[in-house]
């Protein structure tokens, strides 16, 4: 049988996820959804996605399971609001226009994009307070784009998780909100046939490039890999972003792609600063912790998350 553009395309972004997913941890959706909606719509590609999401964040679970007693406490309230927000965003996906949710989901990642791109610190004092809102609109970002993982890390690194940590809430989160999601798409009818037979080029991507990205991590800087990984999201992000302004005909084309090049000049400059900062000065900027459980944030000598624990 052969394959099309979009398969072909579908294929190779998933693998890079994988070894990308493989490597850090995290970054599967986040690489793999702006790239893939340029040929296919949420509702068809995130039913796909959500499954293979299930048995991923059980994996990254399952590594990390001996920090989940040190975490759950403090994850729970954000575990509490996904379940409305997963409810009511799988509601959305199942209605709106698949074109405007394409825009949608550009218009939401790539902020959150360049913020970790320009390494943005504020730590967030009433944790508890925050936590239901939070989890809700994640839920909701999740179960309409399959996203989630760049405000999880913005929010995780903020608050001084160290790297188990870090990673065991991060597994926690997705866990929950890919099992429910992926219940509350069966009840309301959104797996087709088109949807789940995307798995079929994505669950072997994903075995090859698991491994693949554990073995590349060993031999090079896990903080450079992230960085470039997240500067060909940001690049994807904004063609994706030029491309369906250009279908929605808000925006003629070739004056669409100026957001995309504007995009490109930002990342740019963001990537330069990376590449010429001293490297103490992000080290210390992440120097802040909570107690477990507890609300309040206390300032200490050896920084909690490092850089290699921001999510790509």
């Amino acid at each position: 049988m052969s394959l099309d553009i979009g398969q072909i395309t579908l294929i190779g972004i998933t693998l890079f996820a994988a070894a990308v997913n493989g490597a850090l941890g995290y970054g599967f959706s986040s690489l793999t959804v702006p790239v893939a909606l340029i040929f296919y719509s949420n509702r068809i590609l995130n039913p796909a996605l959500v499954l293979v999401e299930v048995a991923l964040n059980s994996y990254v679970l399952l590594v990390n399971r001996r920090s989940i007693r040190k975490i759950w406490k403090r994850v729970l309230p954000i575990a509490c609001g996904l379940i409305p927000g997963v409810i009511a965003g799988s509601y959305v996906l199942s209605m709106a226009s698949p074109e405007w949710l394409k825009l949608i989901t550009y218009l939401i990642v790539l902020p959150l994009i360049l913020l970790q791109a320009a390494g943005v610190r504020r730590p967030i004092r009433s944790e508890r307070l925050i936590g239901v809102p939070f989890g809700a609109g994640v839920g909701v970002l999740y179960s309409t784009t399959t996203i989630s993982g760049p405000p999880l890390a913005l929010l995780f690194n903020n608050q001084g998780f160290v790297k188990g940590e870090f990673r065991a809430a991060l597994g926690l989160i997705r866990m929950v909100e890919s099992t429910v999601t992926a219940t509350a798409y069966y009840f309301l009818g959104v797996y087709t046939a088109a949807g789940t037979g995307l798995l079929s080029s994505i669950v072997p991507s994903v075995a090859i490039g698991i491994p693949i990205g554990a073995y590349i991590i060993r031999r090079m800087n896990a903080e450079t890999f992230r960085r470039v990984c997240m500067s060909f999201d940001a690049w994807v992000v904004g063609f994706g972003l030029s491309k369906v302004l250009i279908e929605l005909g808000l925006i003629a084309s070739p004056r669409a792609y100026g957001v995309w090049l504007a995009v490109i000049m930002i990342d740019l400059f963001l990537l330069y600063g990376f590449f010429t900062r001293d490297p103490e000065i992000p080290a210390a900027a992440a120097a802040v912790d909570a107690p477990d459980g507890g609300p309040g944030l206390i300032q200490q000598k050896t920084p909690a998350v490092t850089q290699d624990d921001l999510s790509a």
